[in-house]
């Protein structure tokens, strides 16, 4: 019983301390954005659309393999086909411009044949054939974008997070500040030395500190929550982020991989591809290889000369079509792709400019956060020397209580600035990778 026990209590702390691990589970920005690369559904989404657009090339190839058909047919005529034939082509004595209805054929008839079709040339089959291609390269792109927005809010959520726990760091300060504070209000009041109100505004200022962090608390969940629902994981796992935030300077570069200018590139080459095969069905013929084989059987049912014959047929040969005229519905067509084209070719200029300008933008952003950061940090540092300065001074007796609260609004006001200022450059810097094309790196 003794052996069972100590087996039963090694198994209990075994058990809590696996649990305990894993609630204290921490993920790095690159572990997350690798699971997010597997199990993230918007990227499955996408890679999955790949394989259909592969699927379709394959299909427009296909339409220049032989197609086999077999096709049987039967018909029974009620009333047989009626020919009318000059009298004058049995009988030369008959007058001219005379006829003779005839009925030809017998009741029964079946036709089963097997027929081959094979394009030798076909504009649209060979334009079809190059715009899928073009158009699984532009699906391609769009996997690629679709990436680069997962990463970026991926890292974005990760840096919120980071953010969070910062100031969650800041208000356990503050709150231990306070208490402390709190404390020393009340001996001062047991001794007769501050008022009542005094130590319901220290108490006022825990409780909002506590209900501060409160609610800061439930938004790293939620933030967290929204980590597992981009990274594709369950939202029962328990994950933390890494504290320290790494505010590495990234080297501007002059180079412009913009995802969203390929694409429409791409979009250009599929539209002009497009005009082409029309351009080639409107003057170009289309030239297929054909054959047949089969059988036709006639019967008749009547006495005394019931009979049901089969006579073979077969055929093969070419068949030329060249276009006349469709009611212009192709210049139509042609019409509405030089507008795309022009359109597309505007949106083009427009990105290149709307970059250019979001580049410019955030290099400001992100040289003034970079100040802000240094600033802010020398002025947490003095408001922290301030407060305790001033906590010392109230013990003395030469500061009063306002003095106190004063200073310690100050330094939450700077510890504030310092957090905005980190987002701003987080920020900025990413927004800059994401613009210049880096955002892998």
């Amino acid at each position: 019983m003794l052996v069972n026990t100590h087996k039963l209590i090694l198994g209990l702390i075994v058990l809590f301390g696996w649990n305990v691990a894993r609630a204290q589970e921490v993920w790095t920005l690159k572990q997350c954005i690798d699971t997010a690369q597997v199990h993230n559904k918007t990227l499955r989404i996408n890679r999955n659309n790949i394989s259909i657009s592969e699927q379709r090339k394959k299909e427009a190839q296909a339409n220049l393999i032989p197609k086999v058909t077999a096709n049987t047919d039967y018909k029974y005529f009620m009333e047989l086909p009626t020919q009318l034939m000059p009298m004058n082509a049995l009988n030369p004595q008959a007058p001219e411009g005379q006829f003779r209805d005839l009925q030809f054929g017998v009741p029964h008839n079946i036709n089963a044949n097997v027929q081959l079709a094979m394009p030798l040339y076909n504009p649209q089959i060979y334009g079809a054939i190059q715009s899928t291609q073009i158009a699984k390269e532009l699906t391609e792109l769009h996997f690629q974008k679709s990436a680069e927005q997962v990463l970026f809010d991926i890292t974005t959520l990760y840096y919120n997070a980071q953010i969070i726990l910062h100031h969650l760091a800041f208000l356990d300060s503050n709150i231990a500040n306070t208490g402390k504070l709190l404390k020393n209000m009340e001996l001062l009041k047991d001794q007769l030395l501050a008022k009542g109100s005094d130590v319901s505004k220290v108490k006022l200022q825990a409780e909002q500190l506590n209900t501060q962090r409160q609610n800061v608390n439930y938004k790293l969940i939620q933030v967290l929550n929204a980590l597992k629902l981009n990274m594709g994981i369950s939202f029962e796992q328990n994950i933390s982020v890494v504290s320290e935030i790494q505010q590495k300077v990234s080297l501007e570069s002059n180079t412009r991989n913009i995802l969203d200018l390929k694409i429409i590139q791409k979009q250009n080459q599929l539209l002009h591809s497009d005009l082409k095969t029309l351009n080639q069905s409107r003057f170009l013929p289309s030239l297929n290889l054909i054959a047949s084989y089969g059988t036709t059987g006639f019967g008749y049912d009547k006495k005394p000369n019931n009979f049901l014959k089969f006579y073979p047929i077969g055929f093969a040969g070419v068949q030329l079509s060249y276009p006349l005229f469709n009611g212009t519905v192709t210049q139509l067509k042609i019409n509405q792709k030089k507008l795309e084209i022009t359109n597309n070719e505007l949106q083009s200029k427009l990105i290149i400019e709307k970059n250019d300008m979001e580049v410019e933008n955030a290099i400001q952003q992100k040289t003034i956060a970079q100040s802000t950061i240094i600033n802010t940090e020398n002025q947490i540092a003095l408001a922290k020397t301030i407060y305790e300065q001033t906590i010392l001074q109230q013990k003395q007796g030469t500061a009063i209580l306002t003095d106190v609260l004063l200073a310690d609004n100050a330094l939450r006001e700077a510890q504030q600035n310092y957090l905005n200022a980190v987002i701003d450059f987080l920020k900025a810097d990413l927004e800059l990778k994401k613009l210049a094309g880096t955002i892998k790196n």
